[in-house]
C-alpha cells in the first residue's frame, strides 16, 4: 500500500493550509516548507496567500497533478475532496490528519469506508485518518513537535497513536536518540503498522536502510503479516522493539481448562513477539532506552566493567545487570595493580571500578584503556559520571566521547546529572551520543536486548504427526470435550505417548476386568470437567475392595458417565496446554505440572507451529528448570523428549484450529520416558 508518491512526492497540496500555526493545517504547512524542495500548493477557499504560498480556492485551480495530499479539514468534507483529487489531479497518496471518523461514531466510520474505497480503487495509499502525519528525509508532513534531526542510522518509528508518538519522540530525543523516519497511522483505515513494516522489509537495503525499528501498536489486525516481516527484518540484521498496549476482554473470558484460564490475548502477543524476535517493551522510557541500546555497539559477551565515581548507582546497575544474566567479573592481578597505582588513594579497581568523586578525565581515559586492552574478560563498559560539584565535567565527557569512537568494546554512558550538568550533557549529545540517565533502566534494557534470540526460519516439522488421521478424527468428533478414548486416538495421531487406561461405565464392566488391574492404580471420574473439584480422583488404590468402594462412591457424583482406571506412575509431573486465539492461532504453554501450573503458574508460551529450538527455549525459560535438570538426587527429565512432544503437539494444532482448548496435565516423566497421564480437549467447529 505504501507508494513512492507518499515517500518521495514531487508535489504536495495541503488541504486546509492556514496562516495560523496553532492549527494543524498551519503547522503542517510550516513544517513542510521548512524542508521540502518539491512543488507545494495550498487549498483554502478563504485565503489568497498562506505562509507565502498562493492558495487555490478549488481543486481545478491547482496548476499540475499532485502526488500527495495532506488533509486537515473537517471529516465530513474529506470524501468529496479525496474523490476530486483522484479524478482531477491523479493523486495517489493521502495523509488525513483530521479526526471525527471511525474513532468517533458510525457516521465517521462511513466517511472512512468511503475514502478507503476511493483510494483502493485508484491504487493509492492512505495514512490515517486521525493521525499526526509522516516524517522522512523528503518531507515533514506532520503538525506536532518535536521534529527530530533525521539520520539514516536512526530508528524507523511506526505508531498507531498520534499523541503517544509525540510522547515517545520526546522521550527518545531526551536520551539523544536518532530517528530515520516516523509514520503515524492513526485509525489505520487502509495502512496499518503491519503494512508500513512490510514496506520497510520489502525495500530494505543492507547498506542504506535503518537497522532499528520501533513500533507502538494498539491493535494487531494481521498477526501473520507482522510475524512474517518482523522475522524477515530481524534475520536481515535489524532490531525491532515494540509496545503493544491494551488487553483484550475476549482473552480474559472464563475458561474451564488450566490453559484457557491462563492464556490471554496479551499472552498471544508475547508469544508472537518472541517468535518474531521483537523485543517487547511496556512503556515509553523502556522503548526509547532499548532503542538507544540497539544504537550502541553490540554487546558480544556477558561480562561488563562498571566504571563509576559514585558507589550507589554502581551497585544498582550491578544488580540490574545480574538479574538479566550479565556478569560483573572481578578484576585482579598485576595489571589491576598497575591500574590501581594510577588512581587516587581510596579508589577500587576490583569491579565496579570506583575512582571516587575526585576522579579526573585523565583517570577515566586510563581506566577505559585498561578495560579495552588489558582485561580480556571484559566485554563492555558502563561509565557512570555525574557532576560532583567540584569541577566542570565537560572535559570528562569529551574523553568519554573520544573513547566511545575508538574502543572496540561497547561503552554505555550513564550521565545522571540532568540538572547540574544539563549544558554539558547537551554538548555530549550534540556530538551524536546517547545518554542513559538512569542506570537501572539501562540494565533492564541492555539485558532485554542481549537476551533476545534471533528467530529461526519458520518451518513446520511434520515428522511423526499423521495429519490426515488428525483431520479425519476432527471431522468425526462432535463439539465439546472429547471422551477419553477420543483423546487417546487424537494424541496417538501426533505420536504423543499416553498411559493405557480402562473405561468402566457400570458394575458389570468393572467385574469383568477387576482381576486384570495392576496395583497401585488411579481411578478418575468421567463426565465432570474438573475432576478434583468434585472429589473425582482416587489415588494409590491398592486392592480390589478399595477399587469397588471408590467406583460406587464416584457413581453418585453429579454428571457421572463412568470412570477410567490406569496404573499409578511416579515421577516428575509436566504440563502442556494450548488455546486457540482468533487471528493469532494456538498459544502453546508448557511447564511443570501439578501445583506448579495450578498455583504458581510457572509456564512459558509459544505460538504454533513451534520449532525444536523454540520448544527448548520455552523449557529453558521456566523458573523451575532446575527441577527438570534433577536436583537433590531426583531423576532428571529428558528435556529433548519433552521438547519433541511440544513440537509434535504444535504441529497437530496448526492443522486443527477446531481445537479451542487442550490440557495435558500431567505428563509424567520417569525412567527416561514421558507419558501423558491425563488430557482434556475441547472442540468447537
Amino acid at each position: 500500500m505504501i507508494n513512492e508518491q507518499l515517500i518521495n512526492p514531487q508535489s504536495i497540496v495541503v488541504v486546509g493550509g492556514s496562516n495560523d500555526l496553532q492549527k494543524p493545517g498551519g503547522k503542517i504547512l510550516h513544517n513542510i516548507l521548512e524542508c521540502y524542495r518539491g512543488e507545494i500548493f495550498v487549498l483554502n477557499p478563504k485565503q489568497d496567500l498562506v505562509q507565502g504560498v498562493k492558495s487555490c480556492k478549488e481543486i481545478k485551480e491547482l496548476p499540475t497533478e499532485v502526488d500527495l495530499a495532506v488533509i486537515a479539514i473537517p471529516a465530513k468534507f474529506c470524501p468529496a475532496i479525496v474523490k476530486e483529487l483522484i479524478q482531477k489531479k491523479d493523486t495517489k497518496a493521502f495523509i488525513i490528519i483530521s479526526a471525527g471518523f471511525g474513532e468517533e461514531n458510525e457516521q465517521g466510520a462511513q466517511y472512512e469506508r468511503e475514502i478507503v474505497e476511493l483510494v483502493n480503487k485508484a491504487g493509492g495509499c492512505l495514512i490515517g485518518p486521525n493521525c499526526i502525519g509522516v516524517i522522512n528525509h523528503h518531507h515533514h508532513s506532520i503538525f506536532t513537535e518535536p521534529i527530530p534531526m533525521l539520520d539514516p542510522s536512526g530508528a524507523d518509528f511506526i505508531s498507531g497513536s498520534g499523541a503517544t508518538a509525540v510522547f515517545i519522540l520526546e522521550t527518545g530525543v531526551g536520551l539523544g536518540l536518532k530517528f530515520n523516519s516516523i509514520f503515524s497511522v492513526g485509525n489505520s483505515a487502509q495502512t496499518g503498522v503491519e503494512d508500513v513494516l512490510a514496506y520497510l522489509d520489502e525495500t530494505f537495503d543492507p547498506d542504506k536502510s535503518s537497522k532499528i525499528k520501533l513500533l507502538y501498536i494498539e491493535s494487531i489486525k494481521d498477526p501473520d503479516k507482522l510475524l512474517r516481516h518482523a522475522n524477515s527484518l530481524v534475520n536481515k540484521g535489524c532490531k525491532i522493539a515494540a509496545i503493544k498496549s491494551g488487553r483484550s476482554e475476549a482473552g480474559m473470558r472464563a475458561a474451564q481448562s488450566h490453559t484457557g484460564a491462563m492464556a490471554s490475548s496479551d499472552m498471544a502477543v508475547d508469544a508472537l513477539f518472541k517468535k518474531a524476535g521483537i523485543i517487547r517493551c511496556h512503556g515509553r522510557l523502556e522503548l526509547a532506552t532499548v532503542a538507544a541500546v540497539c544504537m550502541a555497539k553490540e554487546l558480544k559477551g556477558e561480562n561488563m566493567a562498571v566504571i563509576t565515581h559514585a558507589g550507589g548507582p554502581a551497585v544498582m546497575l550491578t544488580d540490574s545487570l545480574a538479574q538479566g544474566g550479565i556478569q560483573i567479573p572481578t578484576i585482579e592481578g598485576p595489571k589491576a595493580e598497575q591500574l590501581q597505582a594510577k588512581l587516587f588513594e581510596g579508589s577500587s579497581v576490583s569491579n565496579p571500578i570506583d575512582f571516587l568523586s575526585t576522579g579526573t578525565a585523565e583517570q577515566l581515559g586510563i581506566i577505559i584503556d585498561a578495560c579495552e586492552k588489558d582485561f580480556d574478560q571484559i566485554d563492555a563498559m558502563a561509565v557512570i559520571f555525574g557532576s560532583p560539584g567540584l569541577f566542570p565535567v565537560r572535559e570528562v565527557y569529551e574523553v568519554l566521547h573520544q573513547k566511545m569512537r575508538t574502543c572496540q568494546k561497547p561503552i554505555y554512558p550513564i550521565l545522571p546529572s540532568v540538572v547540574n550538568a544539563d549544558d554539558d550533557i547537551k554538548y555530549f549529545q550534540s556530538k551524536g551520543n546517547i545518554n542513559f540517565p538512569d542506570e537501572v533502566n539501562l540494565g533492564h534494557a541492555l539485558s532485554k536486548v542481549h537476551n533476545t534470540i534471533r528467530p529461526a526460519k519458520e518451518s513446520i516439522q511434520m515428522k511423526d504427526v499423521d495429519i490426515p488421521k488428525v483431520r479425519s478424527l476432527i471431522t468425526e468428533f462432535e463439539d465439546g470435550y472429547l471422551k477419553p478414548q477420543q483423546v487417546q486416538e487424537l494424541l496417538s495421531a501426533a505420536s504423543i505417548p499416553m498411559i493405557q487406561e480402562t473405561l468402566v461405565s457400570n458394575e458389570e464392566e468393572l467385574q469383568a476386568i477387576i482381576n486384570k488391574i495392576v496395583y497401585p492404580s488411579v481411578m478418575k471420574v468421567v463426565g465432570p470437567v474438573h475432576k478434583t473439584d468434585v472429589n473425582g480422583v482416587s489415588l494409590n488404590i491398592t486392592g480390589s475392595k478399595f477399587l469397588k468402594e471408590e467406583f460406587n462412591r464416584m457413581t453418585k457424583i453429579e454428571g457421572f458417565e463412568g470412570v477410567t482406571i490406569q496404573p499409578m506412575l511416579k515421577g516428575t509431573e509436566l504440563f502442556i496446554g494450548a488455546k486457540y486465539e482468533p487471528a493469532f492461532g494456538h498459544i502453546v504453554l508448557c511447564g511443570l505440572g501439578g501445583i506448579f501450573v495450578e498455583v504458581l503458574e510457572d509456564v512459558s508460551s509459544g505460538l504454533a507451529p513451534l520449532s525444536k529450538e523454540e520448544a527448548l527455549g520455552m523449557i529453558h525459560d521456566l523458573k523451575g528448570k532446575k527441577i527438570l535438570d534433577g536436583i537433590r538426587n531426583q531423576e532428571a527429565v529428558d528435556i529433548d523428549k519433552f521438547a519433541d512432544i511440544i513440537v509434535r503437539l504444535s504441529t497437530m494444532l496448526r492443522f486443527a484450529t477446531e481445537i479451542k482448548e487442550l490440557d495435558i496435565n500431567p505428563l509424567m516423566a520417569f525412567e527416561n520416558k514421558i507419558i501423558a497421564v491425563d488430557a482434556r480437549v475441547r472442540i468447537e467447529k
